[in-house]
């Protein structure tokens, strides 16, 4: 009983720490774009370039979080308090500067707050027996999505101004870091003697091992490329179809409950396909939801878009994660993830960058920059399913 309870603890607490960093710490901001433009002036270009801040924050505070000599708890303490001190700071600050600073500082925070909160938690699940609730922690990120949306539709109906709605969602982070307290109240990582008997990340690997997979890791940049562009805009698109905020503001909220939901069925569907082909297909169905709104403008075709992409992004991470992990093989596997996340991080920097540019030097729209995202995800499955479906590795999960 005591064990369940304790696994139960800490799901709840990863699952809140999670929901912070990355509903309010990473995106929050696209929900908040929509208000931004309303009330503050600011513009698709600038809104770009404030979404890069964020994503190159995260690159860098990924990169940190493996080198900084932190234990874990500090680590996830120090993020939880930058992610609710810069979130406030948006609403107290009026300039583009500050905002690009405090976005910035944010992106290191909530990678700070997803590598420390993995390591806490994962490993006493796994000392627990409860490994299984990984996926309930994990789960978080797209249910702070989903909260931190609806908030902002709830603030926007109110005619509340975008700098009150700042300031409210780093109240939301403060009580969900009170939420999340019991993870650095518990002992140390009961996981840490097993850990140090594996093999380091460096140990076992060569260059040649990420050559062997580079198809793997330019697919999960494509996937980066190609997500982030309706992830962060895809509110700002509904708002050119729809006027009330009634409506277009439930397109980020519904992206968020499709991630939180879509990972407990991933699990079935890898029972019976390959997982190259269920990533391979969940990226074809991002694609074609990104594309809808520009076929078809209207307020369905943004639901569905919302869906297709909220509902897949999630399974997509999960399942390039667990296939790096088979395709590597003990004493690499590690340094293929990091690849990999890197890639990602690369490619979710690059897509605002370019709608930034374009934008401000061809004119370019909305929709050209989701048909490009919309042709990287494309590219991304075609080289998955062309690889072929080699032997995979078995993961034993709980």
């Amino acid at each position: 009983m005591q064990s369940r309870q304790s696994a139960a603890t800490l799901s709840l607490s990863g699952f809140i720490a999670l929901a912070v960093a990355m509903g309010i710490g990473r995106f929050a901001f696209t929900p908040m774009l929509p208000m931004m433009q309303h009330d503050a002036g600011l513009g698709l270009s600038e809104g770009g370039w404030l979404a890069s801040a964020n994503y190159l924050g995260y690159l860098l505070g990924a990169l940190m979080a493996a080198s900084v000599p932190w234990p874990a708890t500090v680590q996830l303490r120090a993020g939880l308090a930058l992610v609710i001190v810069t979130t406030a700071a948006m609403g107290v600050t009026d300039s583009w500067g500050s905002w690009l600073a405090w976005r910035f500082i944010a992106g290191v925070a909530s990678a700070w707050v997803l590598v420390s909160t993995s390591s806490l938690c994962l490993g006493r699940l796994a000392a627990l027996g409860q490994s299984r609730r990984a996926g309930q922690v994990f789960a978080g990120v797209g249910s702070g999505i989903a909260l931190a949306g609806l908030l902002c539709m709830g603030l926007t109906l109110a005619a509340v101004s975008s700098s009150h709605a700042w300031l409210a969602l780093g109240l939301a982070a403060l009580l969900g870091a009170w939420g999340a307290r019991s993870l650095w109240s518990l002992p140390s990582d009961p996981m840490g003697a097993a850990s140090a008997a594996q093999p380091s990340p460096a140990s076992g690997t060569s260059p040649s091992a990420l050559k062997n997979h580079w198809k793997l890791i330019l697919c999960y940049g494509l996937f980066g490329f190609g997500y982030i562009l309706p992830a962060t805009f895809l509110p700002a698109q509904a708002k050119l179809l729809v006027a009330d905020p009634a409506l277009f503001g439930l397109a980020w909220p519904l992206f968020g409950l499709a991630a939180a939901l879509s990972t407990l069925l991933t699990s079935r569907l890898t029972a019976v396909f390959p997982r190259r082909t269920v990533w391979a297909v969940a990226q074809v169905v991002m694609a074609a939801g990104v594309l809808l709104p520009i076929a078809w403008p209207s307020l369905f075709a943004i639901i569905i878009a919302a869906v297709c992409v909220g509902g897949t992004f999630m399974v997509a991470t999960m399942l390039g994660m667990q296939e790096a992990q088979a395709a590597a093989g003990p004493g690499q596997a590690r340094k293929l993830m990091a690849a990999l996340t890197a890639s990602f991080a690369a490619g979710q920097l690059a897509g605002p960058i370019v709608f930034s540019v374009t934008h401000q030097y061809i004119s370019a729209g909305l929709g050209s920059a989701l048909i490009l995202g919309a042709a990287g995800l494309l590219l991304s499955s075609y080289l998955l399913l062309k690889s072929g479906h080699k032997k995979e590795g078995i993961v034993h999960e709980g």
